[in-house]
């Protein structure tokens, strides 16, 4: 909290009680987030959580998607850092180490990871700008890219792609079942989580086998 026991807000910020404000605001972004979702988090809750007003909120975001991108922007180095160290986890084989990192992401809500539903991808990306949409996709393949490298996986472009739809496709129905898929069957969620998670694990295992066959 910046404002304590009902004092008034200060005039003026020094640079450095900004850029201390603006990494409270994205480190309660990321953690109201992960926790309720994007669409059940809302700017108020934000820029109270921190204790600042609505106005100076919108000096450092214009908009919350400005935030919710940002905040992205500042979870991936976070996710990357999380599989090294479970690569280099002693008590854990290759495959479970893999495994425990997507199921992480999976039940992000539950591991402080933020994961977008189909519907908060649609909100998001129908608002950003083309350059916006472009750097995202840029800092995604990096991100992924930069998963592969760290599993011992020789990340080329198209392994990226398919390793970024298998993983996001896992978080994606474990999220939309029922709410967003109501076809599907919801008492066989879990399982399917299990399947899809071991399925992509098999995937990542052929190709690094296959890295070190052939260096």
């Amino acid at each position: 909290m910046f404002l304590m026991g009902g004092k008034m807000p200060k005039v003026a910020y020094s640079e450095g009680e900004r850029e201390q404000i603006r990494e409270a605001l994205i480190t309660t972004a990321l953690a109201l987030m992960a926790k309720q979702g994007i669409q059940h988090t809302t700017v108020e809750q934000i820029y109270k959580a921190v204790g600042i007003s609505r106005t100076f909120f919108y000096a450092f975001f214009p908009t919350k998607e400005d935030l919710i991108v940002e905040a992205i922007y500042v979870q991936q180095p976070r996710i990357l850092a999380y599989a090294r160290r479970l690569m280099e986890e002693p008590a854990l084989s290759w495959q479970d180490a893999v495994r425990q990192f997507l199921h992480t992401c999976c039940y992000g809500e539950q591991n402080g990871v933020v994961v977008m539903t189909v519907e908060e991808q649609q909100m998001l990306f129908r608002r950003l700008s083309q350059e916006s949409y472009q750097l995202f996709r840029e800092k995604q393949v990096r991100l992924f890219g930069g998963i592969l490298e760290t599993f011992g996986i020789r990340a080329n472009r198209e392994r990226i792609a398919l390793f970024t739809n298998l993983s996001l496709m896992a978080m994606l129905i474990r999220r939309a079942i029922p709410g967003t898929l109501p076809m599907l069957v919801p008492e066989a969620a879990e399982e399917t989580v299990r399947f899809q998670l071991d399925a992509i694990v098999n995937c990542l295992d052929t190709w690094r086998q296959a890295r070190n066959e052939n260096p």
